[in-house]
């Protein structure tokens, strides 16, 4: 079960005024820019690029764009010189911090990611300083406000689901479904079918489905150590070079 609390809901009110901003296309873009160029065009031979259309269709990218970017990657000049790049440090209150980003220049993005950290009590470690406490898992974000709790379970064991966390409110924010990643895609399209089903006709949607960072543990953070993070982690995402952040706060 999530914990209740102050940052819970800090993060969904995040998630949603992130979901307006133009900056998650254009970090969908380049994402499928990369994963093109590396792998090819084709998704269905490419699961960096199927994996990165996904997030981008989830974040209600028109599939012209999608293309675009299909294309920008395997053409001469564009995506070639990013790299994925991840770094680590501590925010407010101790709390880890993983960031991955993909760049054309270090040196530019490491500095201001050492200029947010600092500016908001945090530090910039070196690499593997907290990279232990996460684990690599298949993450969907799944919207299912008529179902309750056992339901949920339910649903969650018989699509092979390793855990299923509940959010304080289902009727607006959503479940976490957590699986291995050898089982993101079987389990993403169960649960694709099952909102199709005529035992469950539109009661579950994915709202995001993605392979992440999940703490093996989390550290509870004071309403004011919460805020300050907020602020971190928000001056982070709106780094150009910024793709994915993680924290092991709840």
């Amino acid at each position: 079960m999530a914990g209740h609390n102050k940052w819970s809901k800090i993060k969904h009110r995040k998630a949603v005024v992130d979901k307006r901003r133009g900056k998650v296309w254009t970090k969908c873009s380049k994402l499928i820019m990369v994963a093109a160029r590396h792998g090819g065009p084709d998704p269905a031979s490419n699961l960096a690029l199927r994996y990165a259309i996904d997030e981008a269709r989830y974040a209600n990218m028109p599939r012209d764009t999608i293309e675009r970017a299909i294309q920008k990657g395997v053409g001469a000049g564009a995506g070639e010189n990013f790299e994925p790049v991840r770094y680590e440090g501590y925010g407010p209150g101790g709390v880890a911090i993983v960031v991955d980003a993909l760049t054309d220049n270090r040196a530019r993005t490491v500095g201001d990611l050492r200029l947010a950290f600092s500016n908001h009590g945090g530090s910039l470690g070196n690499s593997g300083c907290v990279a232990y406490l996460f684990q690599t898992k298949g993450r969907l974000l799944v919207q299912a406000p008529e179902l309750d709790e056992n339901a949920m379970m339910e649903l969650a064991i018989e699509i092979g689901a390793d855990d299923c966390q509940a959010p304080e409110d289902p009727r607006e924010e959503p479940w976490m479904v957590l699986c291995a990643v050898s089982s993101f895609q079987s389990v993403k399209e169960a649960l694709e079918r099952a909102g199709q089903s005529a035992s469950r006709p539109n009661t579950v949607s994915i709202a995001e489905a993605q392979i992440a960072l999940v703490p093996t543990d989390t550290v509870e953070v004071s309403a004011e150590t919460a805020d300050a993070l907020g602020s971190l982690l928000e001056d982070i995402e709106d780094l150009d070079d910024v793709q994915k952040v993680y924290t092991n706060a709840r």
